[in-house]
């Protein structure tokens, strides 16, 4: 097996083997545009490329090492842990994180299968479980196997003529980005900054990979989703609501309406970015969130989780003390970007 950086002409040929639009191309780019260094490598084998994938190099203060990234990729074989071993060393990282984009039940592998270099990691960064749905069936089946409270929401929603569309506009980016910070202080979680937004919203949208929904009652923006697309998928990682008008359920219609989109475009998956696993704890704080996505009949799947690949054990260890206290989290948050 041979470990080689990809070149810019690959770009398609890198795209047709990630599987996932965090791994994409053109994500990439966006994390250059926000200051990252971004390194792409495909692993061949005969001169063959088999596997490719992405991670972002980031920096540690005060210290010249780094931690590097690698969300949503391959399985963590052998291969792909000899390979990570050589970029780690060459570019100077204390470890490097990664979270594959593999549900066990679905590739047929087992934890045994799992190269021994990984360490369950003490930190995951994406949730381990969630929630995706079918979107090729049709639409009286997708209604039919919803929550009767989801169902019942959407047409009060119809009903007291709540408006959505589709938009590929600043104007209609601004109007998500007002209602994503106004949630996010609202709810008190951390959420990435301005810049971050509109760097994923510039770069992914020329590539028509994002577009944005917004739910309007009388005029006034109640919710607005940015939604990804790549390959047969449709996300949704992010979106912000106002706390006005909660009656007319305008979440519940916006999301429908992106479900029907979905369709209209011809994917063949909603993801819905993220869950808590089964039987859920109401106490949860992000059990309103689990509770919302449920409805819509998806399938609870189980990620393979997070791996640590360690070349610094004193570092790492520092950076696990880091996470027990709380101040602190926020501060690992941001180093890796998330």
């Amino acid at each position: 097996m041979e470990v080689r950086l990809i070149s810019k002409r690959q770009k398609a040929q890198y795209n047709r083997l990630v599987t996932h639009v965090i791994q994409s191309w053109e994500w990439g780019e966006f994390r250059k545009q926000i200051g990252l260094p971004v390194l792409r490598y495909g692993l061949y084998k005969g001169g063959k490329l088999f596997i490719a994938f992405q991670l972002t190099l980031h920096k540690i203060p005060f210290i010249n090492k780094y931690v590097g990234y690698l969300p949503k990729g391959p399985i963590p074989s052998k291969n792909l842990a000899d390979a990570l071993k050589k970029i780690g060393q060459e570019n100077n990282c204390a470890f490097i994180k990664i979270e594959p984009n593999v549900v066990p039940a679905k590739a047929g592998i087992q934890l045994k299968n799992i190269a021994r270099d990984f360490l369950p990691s003490p930190k995951p960064l994406f949730t381990k479980y969630n929630f995706v749905l079918d979107i090729t069936k049709s639409e009286e089946e997708l209604l039919k196997n919803m929550h009767s409270k989801t169902r019942y929401n959407i047409k009060v929603a119809q009903k007291h003529g709540v408006k959505v569309e589709e938009r590929v506009d600043d104007e209609a980016f601004n109007i998500y980005l007002k209602l994503y910070f106004e949630t996010t202080k609202r709810q008190g979680y951390y959420g990435h900054n301005q810049l971050y937004h509109t760097k994923v919203w510039q770069t992914l949208k020329k590539d028509r990979l994002a577009r944005i929904l917004i739910a309007s009652y009388q005029n006034q923006p109640l919710t607005a989703w940015l939604l990804l697309n790549f390959k047969d998928t449709l996300y949704y990682p992010y979106g912000g609501s106002s706390k006005i008008h909660p009656e007319v359920m305008a979440n519940n219609l916006v999301c429908w309406e992106a479900i029907k989109l979905g369709k209209k475009l011809k994917f063949k998956n909603f993801d819905m970015w993220g869950a808590l696993g089964p039987n859920a704890d109401p106490k949860d704080p992000w059990y309103g969130f689990h509770r919302f996505k449920q409805g819509y009949g998806g399938q609870l799947v189980e990620y393979l989780g997070t791996y640590d690949l360690v070349f610094d054990w004193p570092i790492y260890i520092l950076f696990t003390l880091i996470d027990r206290f709380s101040p602190l989290k926020i501060f690992l948050l941001k180093l890796l970007g998330k």
